[in-house]
Formats: C-alpha cells, sequence, structure tokens
C-alpha cells in the first residue's frame, strides 16, 4: 500500500476523477505498513537539536588528535555558529558545500550546520588528485569548499591553487571568480598558516556568526523538510567516473538510527570511529547512528592508526568500534595489543569486505 502526500482528490460522486484533480502530480510517496518502529520524519537539525535537550551534558564529540572534547550544548552552540557564519557569507539553501578532509571536529561541526541551513555537503574523497578535485566540485556545483592544508602525500591548498589560481591572488573578502571552477565562490581552509589570500581561515569563517541571529537560524532551519537534499557521497567510480549520489535527509537520518538500533546503541554507547568521514560508514552509520540515540562519537585520529585506535578504545572506554577487515587484523596484529583493555567493547561493524575465517 502506499501513501501518497500533497494531492488531493474532492469528486463528490467517487466515480470519476475531474480533470483539475488529475492534473495535481504526486511529489512523494511511501510504503505503509505497520513496524514496531516508525521512520524518523525529521530533518537532521531537529534531530541533533533533540538530542542535545535530552542529554545537555553528555559527551557528544571527542576528536583526540585534535584535544577536542564536546558535550552535546557545546557542540550545538559549534554547530549553531557555523550555521550561522555560513548564512553570512551567502550559503543558502539549497547551495553545495564541498567538504575535503580527513577526520576532524570540523567536518563534523559542517555535517550538521549545513544541515541545518539546507545546504548541500558534497563529501569529497581526501586521496583525490587534481583532476578528481575538478570533477567532483564541478559534476556537484559547489560553491564553497572546506579543506584541510595537508594530509599525508596530499597537499590540498597546493591542488587547489592548481586549479583555481585566483584563490592565491583574490582577497578573502568577495567571492571569488575561476576561470576552470565557476561556481566556486569561496573557499575555507581549516588550517590558518597554510590559507592563501583568497581563502578564509575557519576561525575568519565564524566571525562572520554575528551578524545572523540565533532567531534567524532557527527560523530558517524551521523551512527545511525532511525530503530536502541534504547531502552528495561520490561512487568509486570503478566502472567509469564518479556517480554522484543524492540524499535526503530522510534518507541517512534513517540509515543512521536504524543501524544503531540494530546494535541497542543507548546514550551510554561511546563509539571510536577511525573509518573516514566523507563514506558513509563514518558520517552516517557513524555520527548519524550516534545522534540519533545519544551516544559519543570519538575520532582516534585524522587517519586509521591501529595503535591510535586500540588506545582509543582502552582510554575512552568504548563500547562499539567500527573497521573493515584490514583494521581489525592490523589492531589484532599490533605488538602492543595486550597492553589495552578493550573490555568494555560490546558491538561494532565490519564492512567492507568479508570478515575472514582467522
Amino acid at each position: 500500500m502506499c501513501q501518497f502526500s500533497n494531492f488531493s482528490c474532492n469528486n463528490k460522486t467517487g466515480n470519476t476523477m475531474t480533470r483539475q484533480h488529475s492534473q495535481n502530480r504526486v511529489q512523494n510517496s511511501y510504503v505503509s505498513g505497520i513496524s514496531d518502529t516508525p521512520l524518523k520524519g525529521q530533518t537532521i537539525g531537529d534531530c541533533f537539536d533533540e538530542t542535545v535537550a535530552r542529554f545537555p551534558d553528555g559527551e557528544a564529540l571527542l576528536s583526540l588528535h585534535q584535544g577536542l572534547r564536546y558535550t552535546w550544548t557545546e557542540l550545538q552552540h559549534a554547530v549553531d555558529e557555523a550555521a550561522r557564519a555560513m548564512l553570512a557569507l551567502g550559503v543558502n539553501k539549497g547551495d553545495r558545500v564541498g567538504i575535503w578532509s580527513p577526520n576532524c571536529a570540523e567536518w563534523t561541526i559542517t555535517q550538521f550546520a549545513t544541515a541545518k541551513i539546507g545546504a548541500v555537503l558534497v563529501n569529497i574523497n581526501p586521496s583525490y588528485r587534481t583532476h578528481e578535485l575538478e570533477y567532483a566540485l564541478k559534476q556537484s556545483g559547489s560553491s564553497t569548499l572546506i579543506l584541510q592544508g595537508k594530509f599525508k602525500s596530499s597537499d590540498y591548498v597546493a591542488t587547489l591553487a592548481e586549479l583555481a589560481p585566483e584563490v592565491s591572488e583574490k582577497l578573502a573578502s568577495s567571492d571569488l571568480s575561476c576561470a576552470r571552477l565557476p561556481e566556486l565562490k569561496r573557499v575555507v581552509c581549516l588550517d590558518a598558516d597554510l590559507a592563501l589570500p583568497g581563502m578564509l581561515t575557519w576561525q575568519g569563517m565564524l566571525e562572520h556568526a554575528d551578524k545572523i541571529s540565533a532567531e534567524q537560524l532557527a527560523e530558517i532551519q524551521g523551512t527545511l523538510q525532511f525530503d530536502d537534499p541534504i547531502n552528495i557521497q561520490y561512487t568509486s567510480g570503478t566502472t567509469g567516473a564518479p556517480k554522484g549520489a543524492t540524499l535526503s535527509h530522510h534518507n541517512i537520518l534513517n540509515n543512521g538510527f536504524f543501524v544503531a538500533r540494530t546494535m541497542g546503541f543507548t546514550e551510554k554507547d561511546r563509539l571510536v570511529i577511525p573509518v573516514p568521514l566523507y563514506h558513509c560508514f563514518g558520517m552516517v552509520m557513524g555520527n548519524l547512528g550516534c545522534v540519533t540515540h545519544g551516544a559519543t562519537m570519538i575520532y582516534p585520529g585524522d587517519g586509521f592508526e591501529p595503535e591510535a585506535t586500540l588506545k582509543a578504545v582502552s582510554d575512552e572506554k568504548a563500547t562499539a568500534l567500527y573497521g573493515v577487515p584490514t583494521m581489525f587484523i592490523a589492531e589484532l596484529e599490533h605488538p602492543n595489543f595486550a597492553q589495552y583493555d578493550l573490555s568494555t567493547l560490546r558491538t561494532g561493524i565490519m564492512a567492507g569486505s568479508i570478515c575472514p575465517s582467522r
């Protein structure tokens, strides 16, 4: 049985449909049935705020490699500040905001800030090279890019400057005008020391937040619908160019919710997330799984390192751990494995490939 919204038939005879009614278009349809737990009919921003109200002093996010710890109330403040700053800079509902960075607190703050203003977050693989970055930015129509300075062998700032030399020349006080990336208007660099003249720093972006009030943000958030697009994730591109999958609040919020529900998550759970946030494993099953249940998100590092992951589980008394088989094997085979107390672990997810029998 399907339940249709935005459609009505007022034909009193009930036998035929008038031409006027037949011209109405079904905008959304959902399978209707009986289930023990209904789908969450919320936007990500509303769900986030609801969790903050339920667990204001609970630990929300720990980014251990950055030395950052947030309660839900503190994380809400950071998210709302970033959301107001983006609005002040001209980022509006439906605009594409690319994020090109390894795991960090700013990644997650951006995820929820864009969700609150209705901007579409575009996940860009941290390992992308120049041509891949150009493709993703053009194909998605990203008008804003938030990027890390460097990570491992990747120099993000230099790569972008190769594509858009204008970022080396133009002041960050006005919109960019890039020949090869005509839709790109603003760039925010998370590493202030590496930011070019045409880029804002993260702190520089936040300085614009006071131009937008909390009431203005709430008003915009109130206009959003859970069916609105909110995220673009790219396929691996195995058989051709990567495809950008456009996802709604409804898609990814319920995905995260039901995955975490299957594991029995509550506000007492603490999840170590060594998998990348740009992938659905990190940002959906990780971040949104935690947010929908009030569980704690724990990032052991900007990239995977087996001992840092073991240390995070031990030090933070984690109850859950994510990873792919190669990650778990690297942890199990680490020479210092026995030094860490992993007794608090009770659940987790291993995905990506078949789990070896030994």
